[in-house]
């Protein structure tokens, strides 16, 4: 399996190795000691989610209090632009966004450390994504940023026209709204999660 960085820190990228044949392919999408190693310590597995989304669907962007939730994210058939966004106050690379695409050729994964935002845009109809949580989900600690938020600038691609989000996502706070509010996790309470 390979590992890459990116910019964001806490945010990996991992592609498996695949072993195609005359029935089809065979790949292990997640290991759990590649992504330890990356990550600096065990993804403590406690909730696995799927979804659907039809073409041009925009998710996220989405977060968790601390102590978060970190993820491990698919995209078991279709495709998908990934972005996790770096939502905590004081981080060196704070309000900036990387990308990975998801899809059923390459089979990427991408993970996603606690205090970190999330979102995704599919491109084809039909994607399903799969997530695996390290805690469980809790309404009470979910937050969600505008993904139209023109300070964080999201590139979607021109091809998926107008994207299609759900109503909390048309009405979810700038991120400049919820640091005046102090409702972001902090760089300094996030760093504990994962290996500088």
């Amino acid at each position: 399996m390979e590992v890459r960085q990116l910019k964001i820190p806490g945010s990996f990228e991992f592609t498996p190795r695949q072993f195609p044949d005359s029935r089809g392919s065979f790949a292990e999408w997640y290991q759990f000691e590649p992504v330890e190693e990356a990550v600096g310590h065990p993804l403590d597995l406690r909730q696995a989610n799927i979804s659907r989304s039809a073409r041009g669907v925009l998710r996220g962007i989405h977060f968790v209090d601390l102590p978060g939730q970190g993820k491990y994210v698919t995209c078991a058939h279709g495709a998908v632009m990934d972005f996790v966004v770096d939502i905590r106050v004081g981080s060196p690379t704070y309000g900036q966004w990387d990308s990975v695409l998801l899809d059923d050729v390459d089979r990427r994964a991408i993970y996603i450390a606690e205090g970190l935002g999330h979102a995704y845009v599919s491109l084809r109809e039909d994607s399903i994504v799969t997530y695996l949580c390290s805690r469980r989900y809790d309404a009470k600690t979910e937050g969600a940023i505008n993904p139209l938020d023109s300070d964080v600038a999201l590139v979607l691609p021109e091809e998926i026209g107008e994207p299609l989000l759900s109503e909390k996502d048309v009405v979810a706070p700038t991120l400049a709204d919820l640091a005046e509010e102090g409702r972001l996790p902090s760089w300094e309470a996030a760093k504990k999660f994962f290996r500088n």
